[in-house]
């Protein structure tokens, strides 16, 4: 088979011809003939991926719902467990790598379960299947390319290995290219292996971690108690506020540890002003960078804070919020007074909660991003 320009077919088409393209360019890129060969051998569409991938952002619940449901008092026993049997390894991901123990935890429990759910999808075919599509290609062609340098380097058998839809593999659940570019081998046996080896999972976390910008030392979040008279339309991201501003508005820390008042901190209020309330320094954007889903996110964030000594986050009395038919009603509202909420699909991302804090703010109301009925009914 003649190989189309590598320019020419960037996805679609006639699959072959694809592969082809994609076997040419990982050449170029130094692979093997062989690993290219051997990565792409007998690859094949999967329709449950492409499935996966147009109904994803199904996530409807609420703060208290999801980080009830993932950060269980088994979770964090195990977590803790974890912590004690592999200690030298985390010691070492923090030496090396600068990152508190509790976050790498935190993550390996909210992406698989400590490694016992990693996905079930071929993972080669996963990534065939999304870089041949021409939704997003541009994100997954890298991707795939970088499975086969995983295979030239034999820490990936292309036939047989597994992981999420979205081509994520191993413990923590990273994709190929950052594997390739921060896989540490923890266990010292030649090869990084995500999947069977936590040494390797746990450092590789550590070092992508660190890449995102996490600084040793230094909190996440921090729950905190807030007073009824909070300027809210503060609340949120990029108030250019530091932590210091915040306590002096009355903001109190639950540990009481104002040590960190000169960092930037920024209020989230997952579920109102009546709901959980937690303070997010700088580290917190590695969550963020992480995974885009708000609600997601501070779970993971709020997790790491348990396993690393905090106390459970008072529930508070959130007022309702809205129902799937409700947020979609309010979304389209938004959208038609010229608000940018992207889909209209029922979850509060971070677009929509913009868009009610403004809203709120306009109408007099308490501007904390949470919507509720009284809202829906004055718009």
């Amino acid at each position: 088979m003649v190989a189309t320009p590598l320019a020419a077919q960037q996805c679609g088409g006639d699959l072959g011809a694809f592969l082809e393209g994609v076997k040419q360019e990982a050449i170029a890129n130094g692979a093997s003939p062989e690993a290219a060969e051997k990565a792409l051998r007998g690859a094949q569409i999967d329709q449950k991926v492409l499935s996966r991938d147009r109904a994803q952002g199904v996530f409807k619940q609420t703060f208290l719902e999801f980080s009830q449901r993932t950060v269980s008092q088994a979770r964090l026993d195990i977590g803790r467990q974890k912590m004690k049997q592999y200690a030298d390894v985390f010691a070492r991901a923090e030496n090396e790598y600068s990152v508190a123990p509790g976050v790498i935890t935190a993550f390996w429990a909210m992406e698989t379960d400590f490694g016992a759910v990693q996905g079930d999808f071929n993972t080669r075919n996963a990534l065939v299947t999304l870089a041949h599509d021409c939704r997003r290609p541009e994100l997954f062609r890298p991707q795939l390319l970088a499975l086969v340098m995983m295979v030239q380097h034999g820490d990936l058998d292309p036939s047989s290995n597994t992981g999420a839809w979205a081509g994520e593999i191993g413990q923590v659940q990273m994709l190929p290219k950052d594997i390739i570019e921060f896989g540490v081998d923890g266990d010292g046996d030649g090869h990084v292996n995500v999947k069977q080896s936590s040494p390797d999972a746990i450092l590789t976390a550590a070092k992508f971690i660190q890449h995102l910008g996490y600084t040793k030392g230094e909190p996440w979040i921090q729950e905190v108690t807030v007073p009824d008279n909070l300027p809210w339309e503060k609340t949120g991201f990029d108030a250019g506020m530091k932590a210091g501003d915040w306590f002096a508005l009355g903001v109190t820390p639950r540990d009481g540890n104002t040590a960190f008042s000169h960092l930037e901190g920024e209020i989230l209020l997952p579920q109102g002003r009546k709901g959980p309330a937690f303070l997010a320094y700088p580290n917190f954007n590695i969550y963020l960078e992480w995974n885009q889903s708000f609600i997601y996110t501070t779970s993971a964030a709020y997790f790491a804070t348990r396993l690393s000594g905090a106390e459970p986050y008072r529930k508070g009395n959130p007022e309702q919020g809205l129902d799937d038919g409700q947020m979609k009603a309010l979304q389209t509202k938004l959208q038609a007074m010229g608000h940018d909420v992207g889909k209209i699909d029922g979850i509060l991302g971070g677009g929509t909660r913009v868009a009610v804090q403004k809203e709120q703010q306009r109408l007099g109301m308490p501007a904390d991003g949470w919507p509720t009925p009284a809202l829906l009914n004055a718009l």
